[in-house]
């Protein structure tokens, strides 16, 4: 099983709680959790990545627990091994690309000198074309650089999954429609399990292997063809 989810939280604020109550499983390499906003997907996300910890039930990737409220199981997110991509990104203003990308191999808060050299980097600056760019800043790019710098940065460390948080929200249609071939490209040729999270039905069309509906923190269905959605 890739991905058994199955976390109970609750959400307050000056404006009102939450509940977020999910239970989910599924084989499928390509899952889509798809709502509207305000769904609690972007929370879903963040517990499965270890930025956030449900109160209670458990989180398993590929059988492993990363966490689990009964065993007493909490992985902090540097251990659980996931590639994360925000919605806006979330690239360091003050690096460059090089340094985002090479961010991820330090350990704590170092940043990455500016002419650091590092293979592994190179390898995924040359796969999303990103060399003429190298040496400028998130603010000089294309909200199409961003996102492969942002996707370098997520995969330099060989992650074991990939999230990815709206990840075309941001993007033009045009746009959007060429980096979702390009990311559907990608995860086909490392074959690592993603999860993506949308309201839009055209990521649905092109990524979904398996769709989990989420409305108002709670999972309604799950589509066929893959594990039945735990009740």
């Amino acid at each position: 099983m890739i991905w058994d989810i199955d976390v109970r939280k609750r959400f307050a604020s000056a404006k009102g709680s939450f509940s977020l109550d999910l239970r989910f499983r599924s084989d499928a390499r390509r899952l889509v959790l798809f709502g509207p906003s305000g769904a609690g997907k972007s929370q879903t996300l963040k517990i499965i990545a270890g930025l956030s910890t449900p109160d209670l039930g458990h989180v398993r990737l590929q059988g492993q627990a990363l966490f689990d409220r009964d065993r007493g199981i909490n992985m902090p997110p540097q251990q659980r091994r996931l590639a994360y991509v925000f919605q806006e990104y979330a690239l360091f203003p003050h690096l460059t690309v090089l340094q985002n990308i090479a961010f991820a191999l330090y350990p704590g808060l170092v940043n990455p000198r500016r002419n650091a050299r590092h293979a592994a980097v190179s390898r995924w600056v040359e796969t999303f074309r990103l060399q003429p760019v190298a040496h400028l800043y998130p603010e000089q790019l294309s909200g199409g650089q961003r996102q492969r710098a942002a996707l370098a940065r997520a995969l330099v460390a060989e992650p074991c999954a990939l999230l990815l948080d709206e990840p075309f929200a941001a993007l033009d249609r045009s746009l959007r429609e060429h980096l979702r071939q390009e990311l559907s490209e990608l995860q086909m040729q490392l074959g690592i399990p993603m999860l993506l999270i949308t309201h839009d039905e055209a990521d649905v069309e092109y990524f979904a292997d398996a769709v989990v509906h989420i409305q108002h923190g709670r999972a309604l269905e799950q589509s066929p063809g893959q594990d039945e959605l735990a009740a």
